[in-house]
């Protein structure tokens, strides 16, 4: 078993492969395999996809209407949180618990990324952009507050899957000093998967941040809207010297049931936003600024 430095950081990206399942213990069965999987690479951080909770739809009728499945869902919060809350305690380890539908006081259902951390505490990061079949076909609503997480390796947040397409929302956090940015996603083609993946890279660039994106893939045949999942898990970095050549630290193998690790270099990100080839965090002018000095011409 190898140290990690202090001003270092392993981080484990997830592409959790949704499969059908005949139990809830099944389901238990596999994300704890994944998490020890990333506790033997010593990883101090796991990042899960969103909707990976929904292959507990499996356990239910498939001829409902998808947006009563998803509710359906909700139903095991209470005991995902037990469950992944002792994972972390157990394996010392922060884990981005992907995201599980919720049903909220006012009866209606959210998007809720979980973060657990090694001491048992854990808070949520809900969706706050609702993709057009979340809002339409499964009945699911966004929150509307933003969360820094203080971890022991320094401020992270959570961007869940189309929160990352939208760059004002990452540069607030930003602005907060975060160093990490977590992205669980879940996409079922190649053009959804790509939006999400080009984008993170997008906000790691402009906002000097590290970018773990975890995707989906597998996926549950009978049950419509879920039977597909694309991606490729990767950990992305800004584009300048210190860091990976492209900009990927690492990346997985397209629709494979794996788990890629890297070693990130804090030291590195606080050195970039000083000492950068372009410094897109500290250079960038207020929106609010410039919009009130905009020319309309005819050519």
């Amino acid at each position: 078993m190898t140290t990690v430095a202090p001003d270092r950081v392993r981080v484990a990206a997830s592409q959790y492969f949704v499969r059908p399942i005949r139990a809830i213990d099944e389901f238990f069965d596999q994300v704890s395999s994944v998490v020890a999987t990333s506790a033997g690479y010593n990883s101090q951080l796991l990042v899960l996809p969103e909707y990976f909770t929904l292959q507990l739809a499996s356990l239910d009728d498939p001829h409902k209407p998808v947006s009563e499945i998803v509710r359906g869902v909700a139903n095991h919060v209470p005991r995902f949180l037990e469950f992944m809350s002792g994972l972390a305690e157990r394996y010392r380890m922060y884990i981005v618990g992907g995201t599980i539908p919720a049903v909220d006081d006012d009866g209606r259902v959210r998007n809720d990324s979980y973060v657990f951390s090694p001491s048992g505490g854990r808070h949520s990061q809900g969706k706050l952009h609702m993709t057009r079949f979340e809002r339409d076909d499964w009945n699911v609503l966004e929150r509307d507050r933003l969360t820094v997480f203080d971890t022991e390796f320094g401020r992270m947040a959570v961007a869940v899957c189309y929160d990352v397409e939208f760059p004002e929302l990452v540069r607030s956090l930003a602005r907060y000093g975060i160093d990490i940015l977590a992205v669980p996603s879940s996409t079922d083609d190649r053009h959804g998967f790509l939006r999400v993946r080009y984008c993170a890279h997008a906000r790691a660039i402009e906002n000097q941040v590290y970018v773990i994106h975890s995707p989906t893939v597998g996926g549950l045949p009978w049950v419509p809207d879920l039977s597909l999942n694309y991606g490729t898990a990767a950990v992305l970095t800004p584009c300048d010297y210190p860091f990976a050549r492209d900009g990927i630290e690492t990346e997985g193998v397209l629709n494979q049931d794996m788990v890629a690790i890297a070693e990130l270099d804090l030291r590195a990100i606080d050195s970039s936003r000083t000492f950068g080839t372009v410094l897109p965090l500290s250079d960038a002018r207020h929106t609010q600024e410039l919009t009130h000095n905009i020319d309309i011409v005819k050519l």
